[in-house]
């Protein structure tokens, strides 16, 4: 599985972006069922989850971006998202799409969100 994403950038706060990630070289019923996420990694910190999304479709957000972050996917187009409003310097991170499936636990190399005040 090969993941990339993409749609980072440097935005002002209250701002907003959209980051996509398509899934390469998985097959449908795999992507379906596999369980899609969001992580952050901000400059001296460590990589937090930001989102998940289940292949039931159940939806779990870190508190600090509740009401602000939304994650979907597309199945047939593989790609899952992260719709981001009301971005505050604090979401400042490189951002990384992670499929979690059967066979495997993929990462995608991350998109740069810089957010100024």
């Amino acid at each position: 599985v090969q993941l990339q994403a993409s749609g980072g950038g440097s935005v002002q706060a209250g701002g907003s972006l959209k980051l996509s990630c398509p899934a390469r070289r998985i097959i449908l019923s795999t992507f379906i069922s596999s369980r899609m996420a969001w992580y952050r990694q901000a400059p001296g910190k460590q990589r937090e989850l930001v989102a998940e999304l289940s292949s039931g479709g159940s939806t779990n957000y870190q508190d600090s971006v509740k009401g602000r972050f939304t994650i979907s996917k597309d199945n047939a187009k593989r790609t899952v998202y992260l719709q981001m409003n009301s971005l505050e310097p604090e979401d400042t991170a490189v951002y990384y799409c992670n499929v979690e499936s059967g066979s495997g636990h993929y990462w995608g190399q991350g998109t740069l969100v810089t957010v100024s005040s």
